[in-house]
C-alpha cells in the first residue's frame, strides 16, 4: 500500500476544493489551480480532508495513487503558502534587474538576456546577484527557474553562472602550471 497515497490531505481554512468529472479545482488566497485526475483514481472530500483511493494493486494504479495525492497536496500548499525558488548569479559583471514585467540579465554575452514573467509567476530581484521566483504552481515555478538557470549554467572552474541557492557546484582544478610534476 502506498504510504504517501494513503495520507489524507488537510484542507486549511480559506481554501475551497471543488470536484468535477475527472477534475479538481483548489481556490485559496494565492490563486486558483486546476488538475485533471486519472480515471482510475477516486478522490473524495470528507469534512476538511481530501482522500485519494485506488481500485486495485496493479502496478500503474500503485504509481498513480501516490502521484495523484502529491499533486493535490502541492495544489493546496500552493494556494495557501505558494512556492519559491531562489537563484544566485555569480561572476564579474554578471547582474540581474527587473524592468517592469521583464527580467533583464547581464551574463557576459554581447547582449542582455531578457525574460518576461509568465502568468502565475512573479519575479523579484532583491539585489543585483539574486533572483526570487514565486508562484502557486510548483511545476511552473520550477520550470521557469530552470529556464532562467539555462541562460548561463554554472561552470566548474570558477563557479560563474546562475545556480540555485542550495545547489553545490563540483569544482575542478585548473590546468597544471609549467614546471609542476
Amino acid at each position: 500500500m502506498s504510504r504517501i497515497g494513503r495520507k489524507p490531505i488537510n484542507i486549511p481554512a480559506g481554501v475551497d476544493v471543488k470536484l468535477d468529472a475527472g477534475e479538481i479545482t483548489v481556490k485559496g488566497p494565492k490563486g486558483s489551480l486546476t488538475q485533471k485526475i486519472h480515471k482510475n483514481m477516486t478522490v473524495k472530500v470528507e469534512g476538511n480532508e481530501i482522500l485519494v483511493t485506488r481500485p486495485n494493486d496493479e502496478k500503474e494504479n500503485r504509481a498513480l495513487h501516490g502521484l495523484t495525492r502529491s499533486l493535490i497536496h502541492n495544489m493546496v500548499v500552493g494556494v495557501t503558502e505558494g512556492f519559491k525558488k531562489e537563484l544566485d548569479v555569480n561572476g564579474v559583471g554578471y547582474r540581474v534587474q527587473k524592468q517592469g514585467k521583464d527580467l533583464v540579465m547581464n551574463l557576459g554575452y554581447s547582449h542582455q538576456v531578457v525574460m518576461s514573467e509568465i502568468d502565475g509567476i512573479t519575479i523579484e530581484c532583491p539585489n543585483p546577484n539574486k533572483i526570487v521566483i514565486l508562484g502557486p504552481d510548483k511545476q511552473k515555478v520550477g520550470q521557469y527557474a530552470a529556464q532562467v538557470r539555462e541562460k548561463r549554467p554554472p561552470e566548474p572552474y570558477k563557479g560563474k553562472g546562475i545556480k540555485y541557492v542550495d545547489e553545490v557546484i563540483r569544482r575542478k582544478e585548473g590546468k597544471a602550471g609549467k614546471g609542476s610534476k
